[in-house]
């Protein structure tokens, strides 16, 4: 009897195999018709988590990616939809997140001809913010740039990779499968300018630490403390952190440094040595001139991104780990005999008014806070009072956009919700979201409701574009349009979508947070505030 040859697997079906063996069985995404060949007949053990545009499932994807600590797949449209999820690529790139984004592509038969929905340079459409972006020239291919797109997304520095795939690829048959590979993720700093970093410390009369986003990524606070509490010396958060960084009650702790190069150096000023550990030098907006640094300071940089070193305009770089870094400088630090710094001073209590301020909003809100909470913010013009009333004190606990762009907090949050069930972990999720930026992806209220997960939506109503209007006080650019936003009905549009909501009192947001933290579904919190506009610095 002739034996029969086993079937050849498809290159959708090695894919899937690929896609398993990483982990990557949740897929955030809204189907078009050039990435239906993929999905056709999707596996009963993967997830497909359903964005209604693609700007909010590249954001869910970063929330999920941030929230799971390992890299997401998110499936977009091709060039339409992928253009509608740039804004989001954007800031996955500069949150230096590990995303895998693949996109459609028109058959391979008519792309000569450039049909409707063809992609013509789909491969620069997304540079450049992504590691690497590649569309394979043979259906065969696919599985192995997948392997190739995980091993670039997952190393220093972290960041968004992208796949063009055309929609007739995926019935080829495939070649073997790829060797399922792993890579390192942190590097080690250079010992020699390491133990020459610690000189310089040792040697300094008042250091100052100054943390940016990678000390939560690469999971060192408790490395941060213990250098901070050898050099004893204060602690910054870098200008404008996607995350926090240091337990934010520590007595060494003295908040956020000012985004811009003069108050900023101003802020430093008598230190003699500032080391910067996992930070860009620096993240600045608004042009204030100034010194880059006070007096004759010395500037140590440490970084996980050779791009980062290169364009930092003072100071000495060393490439490495933020955690890695910090433990091994301990070691070579000697004790020192300077006094530790003294706590800041704490904020007076908010005046009462009527509506209230957002400082009484977060001071609300704080007195509220699950010990255990997870806050993702996006409200620009109200962050310095969310910052000040409401310390952040554990790792991975607060997250929010490092771009500078709108759209991204809603949907990050609706991810990080989901990350957190899918953990296991159950940390309860807040979110507090603008009402001017709760509309650039609302439309991520309907996937949290059709996956009836348990988020706090927090918004602060003060019907306007405040952080538009202080940039424009301190530029002197008097008359800008379109800086108001009247009519909007945040509560109507919430229940629109599946959610609970009502407009809340200072009086009623602590029970109303206990609610709807413990509801199947997200709730939607509108809190009236003031119009006052707070000054950009």
């Amino acid at each position: 009897m002739e034996r029969r040859q086993p079937a050849m697997a498809t290159v959708r079906e090695a894919t899937y195999d690929l896609l398993r063996a990483l982990g990557l069985t949740t897929v955030f995404g809204n189907p078009g018709s050039t990435e239906e060949p993929f999905l056709q007949e999707f596996p009963a053990d993967f997830h497909y988590v359903h964005a209604l545009q693609e700007a909010s499932a590249v954001a869910m994807a970063d929330g999920y990616a941030q929230g799971t600590g390992r890299p997401a797949h998110v499936n977009l449209h091709t060039a339409p939809g992928t253009g509608n999820g740039m804004g989001n690529l954007v800031t996955a790139w500069h949150n230096r997140t590990p995303l895998i984004v693949s996109a459609g592509q028109q058959t391979r038969e008519m792309l000569l001809i450039e049909p409707r929905l063809a992609s013509p340079r789909a491969v620069e459409l997304a540079q450049p913010y992504v590691k690497w972006a590649h569309e394979p020239a043979r259906a065969q291919d696919i599985p192995a740039a997948f392997m190739r797109a995980y091993a670039s997304a997952v190393q220093p520095p972290a960041g968004p990779v992208f796949l063009s795939l055309p929609m007739d690829d995926w019935d080829r048959p495939a070649d073997p499968p790829p060797q399922v590979r792993t890579v390192a993720t942190r590097i080690a700093p250079d010992p020699d300018r390491l133990r020459s970093f610690a000189g310089v410390l040792a040697a300094a009369r008042a250091p100052a630490l100054v943390l940016g986003a990678a000390v939560d990524r690469s999971d060192a606070w408790a490395d941060a403390v213990a250098l901070a509490e050898r050099l004893a010396a204060p602690v910054w958060a870098a200008p404008a952190p996607e995350r926090a960084v240091f337990p934010e009650r520590h007595p060494h702790f003295r908040g956020v440094l000012p985004y811009a190069i003069g108050p900023l150096s101003e802020a430093l000023r008598g230190h003699d040595v500032v080391l910067v550990v996992g930070a860009p030098v620096f993240r600045y907006y608004p042009h204030v001139p100034g010194d880059y640094l006070p007096g004759d300071a010395r500037l140590l940089h440490v970084t996980d991104d050779p791009d980062e070193a290169a364009r930092a305009p003072v100071g000495e770089s060393l490439l490495g780990d933020a955690g890695l870094t910090m433990a091994a400088l301990c070691e070579l630090l000697p004790p020192t005999d300077r006094a530790a710094p003294s706590p800041r001073p704490q904020p007076a209590p908010p005046e009462p008014a009527d509506p209230p301020s957002a400082d009484a909003l977060f001071a609300a809100l704080a007195d509220a806070w699950p010990a255990d909470g997870v806050l993702v913010q996006e409200s620009p013009s109200n962050l310095a009072a969310l910052r000040r009333r409401l310390p952040i004190e554990r790792p991975r606990s607060y997250l929010t956009m490092a771009s500078g762009g709108l759209g991204f907090g809603l949907p990050a949050a609706v991810g990080m919700a989901l990350a957190e069930r899918d953990t296991g972990r159950g940390r309860p999720v807040v979110a507090v979201v603008g009402d001017g930026s709760f509309h650039y992806s609302v439309q991520a209220l309907w996937t949290a409701a059709r996956l009836r997960l348990p988020l706090a939506v927090v918004v602060p109503v003060n019907q306007q574009y405040a952080i538009l209007k202080a940039f424009a006080e301190l530029k002197h650019t008097p008359g800008v349009p379109a800086l108001d936003l009247p009519g909007l009905d945040v509560t109507a549009v919430a229940h629109g979508y599946g959610c609970a909501g009502a407009v809340t009192t200072l009086d009623g947001l602590g029970a109303a947070l206990a609610t709807a933290l413990d509801a199947d579904r997200p709730t939607v919190l509108p809190v009236p505030i003031s119009t006052d506009v707070p000054r950009i610095l």
